[in-house]
């Protein structure tokens, strides 16, 4: 049954109604909902929320979060339908008298808002996140292997990725093949081929041209639409698609 419970003290100000999902799967048979009015300002933040009830009300509501700056990728979440981070998000700006929040998509759920990020780290590895190069060592002048301006836009944008796995969790292909390797580490793949420092381009490439890789990619364009640091992971499909058809070198 859901509960209801106020953390207000000022009956005048502005609250909302905080559903939040209550599942734990050593125990539970099904997911069940608890509501909590929640009073909030302009600034509030939908983590900021679930911390007073927690502090308030119940200790037990199982969330992960950290930096509370859109920077650590660890408090993803369902918000209102669609995966947000708690932290960057302010409860004024979804224009809703109800919040209601829940686990990621197309992640195992440890416990109420908690997921685990197993395979998100295991595809990520698959796709050797680093740069690769038989050389071991810079020339005795050299401090560094230097880039140009352009070369470095030509991969910037997604080295932003926070691994906060909102792309994973909006992606329909990821809810159907257990095995797709997932936008998150198809971004990053593109993100390492097209560094001018990297020389692992083909071993990368035929890592991700299977069944369950690139081409499984339906472009739905989901991911690039809750990422919350604007990476475009569908772009970098797309770009990386170009690699594998011969159509960039």
């Amino acid at each position: 049954m859901a509960q209801v419970s106020s953390i207000a003290d000022d009956q005048s100000s502005k609250s909302i109604t905080l559903r939040i999902a209550r599942y734990n799967p050593e125990k539970d048979s099904e997911r069940q909902f608890m509501e909590f009015t929640v009073p909030y300002e302009k600034w509030t933040t939908v983590l900021e929320a679930i911390l007073d009830v927690k502090k308030h009300f119940d200790h037990s509501v199982a969330v992960r979060y950290s930096c509370r700056q859109a920077t650590c990728g660890s408090c993803g979440m369902i918000i209102n339908g669609k995966p947000r981070l708690a932290c960057f998000t302010k409860i004024s700006e979804l224009d809703s008298n109800i919040v209601t929040v829940e686990p990621m998509n197309n992640f195992p759920i440890i416990r109420d808002l908690a997921v685990k990020f197993e395979r998100l780290f295991d595809t990520h590895h698959k796709i050797k996140p680093y740069l690769d190069r038989d050389d071991t060592e810079l020339e005795s002048d050299a401090k560094e292997f230097l880039q140009s301006p352009e070369e470095l836009e030509q991969y910037i944008q997604f080295a932003n990725c926070i691994k906060c796995g909102l792309c994973n969790s909006a992606c329909p292909t990821m809810a159907t093949d257990s095995s797709f390797v997932g936008p998150q580490a198809l971004a990053q793949a593109y993100r390492y081929v097209a560094d001018s420092r990297d020389k692992g381009k083909d071993s990368r490439l035929k890592i991700i041209d299977d069944s369950h890789g690139i081409w499984r990619c339906h472009f739905a364009g989901s991911c690039s639409q809750v990422c919350p640091k604007g990476v475009d992971p569908a772009m970098g499909i797309q770009l990386l698609r170009g690699y594998m058809l011969g159509f960039r070198s």
